[in-house]
Formats: C-alpha cells, sequence, structure tokens
C-alpha cells in the first residue's frame, strides 16, 4: 500500500503538478487528494466515488488507468478496506455530495456579476442601435436636401459673374 501512494506521489512531482492544480482540474478537494498519495483510504468516500477520484487524478497526469486502478485495488485489500461498493454508509454519501455542493457553489460566478455583464451588453447594444439610426437618419436628411440653385430667381448672382464683365456703373 504505501508503494502504491509514493509511486503515485512521485508520478505527480515528476510531472511538475501541484495538488491545486489537480484539485482545479478535477474539482475534487484536496484533502481527498493527500489522503489518497498518503494512504489514508479511510478519508475518501466510498466505492465509485474513490475511484472515480483516482480516475481523475491520472487523467490529469496522463498515467494509464488500467495499471494503476489496478494496483489501487489491490493496496485497499491489503489495508482491509473494501474495494466494491458495499463499504459505503449514507454518511459517506452525503459528505461527499456536500463537498461537491461546496465545490460547485464557489466556482459559479457571482449573481450580481452575471447580471452586471447583461446590463453592459444591452448598454452596449442600444449605443450601437442609437449610433446607426443617428447617422441613417444623417445621411436620409442630406439626400432629402434639394440643392442650391446657383442662378437664382434674379438672375445670375455677383459671385456667378465672370471676372472679365464689367459690372455696369
Amino acid at each position: 500500500m504505501e508503494r502504491f501512494c509514493e509511486d503515485l506521489r512521485l508520478e505527480r512531482e515528476q510531472r511538475n503538478v501541484s495538488i491545486e492544480t489537480i484539485c482545479a482540474v478535477t474539482k475534487v478537494s484536496p484533502r481527498y487528494v493527500e489522503a489518497l498519495e498518503s494512504g489514508e483510504f479511510g478519508e475518501l468516500p466510498g466505492g465509485v466515488f474513490r475511484k472515480g477520484i483516482l480516475r481523475s487524478y491520472l487523467k490529469v497526469l496522463g498515467l494509464d488507468e488500467a495499471f494503476w486502478v489496478q494496483r489501487f485495488e489491490a493496496s485497499l485489500a491489503a489495508s482491509g478496506h473494501p474495494t466494491g461498493s458495499s463499504g459505503e454508509s449514507a454518511e459517506d454519501w452525503a459528505e461527499f455530495a456536500e463537498n461537491v455542493r461546496r465545490t460547485r457553489v464557489r466556482t459559479r460566478p457571482a449573481t450580481g456579476m452575471r447580471w452586471l455583464g447583461i446590463a453592459g451588453m444591452f448598454t452596449l447594444l442600444a449605443l450601437a442601435g442609437w449610433l446607426v439610426w443617428t447617422l441613417a437618419l444623417h445621411h436620409r436628411l442630406e439626400i432629402a436636401q434639394p440643392t442650391r440653385n446657383i442662378t437664382g430667381a434674379h438672375g445670375p448672382s455677383a459671385s456667378t459673374a465672370s471676372p472679365n464683365t464689367a459690372a455696369p456703373r
């Protein structure tokens, strides 16, 4: 049993993976990862959860699951812990479920931050809509305004007269 735990810890250390990294990726409590590495199998939840924690740990490290699960089961049997799911109590299940719930609650974004993001998105959409509407209205007004007639109603203005032509005195 001790050799399994020591080998598991050495594999993690050789790959320069911290316990915190494993916990962040797998969402498993650090105390369970530490119990797995130290051989305190009584601290782990029972049955499928125990194997699930080990499998998640192995996936993060990229280790062969079949080999390591077999070694784990042999270590469990040698330590006197049941390898099947018959050894779990309702308290084990409740404790594990509570731990998973606490972990998930901590990883969710705050509700206030979510509403702030939604409000920001609507503000940006409103601003973009206003900008498009303003540009479209401005462009429409430029098209709708008639161009000025340079000659006007009373003949050509002084600014349109040719410079070579002298104005009558």
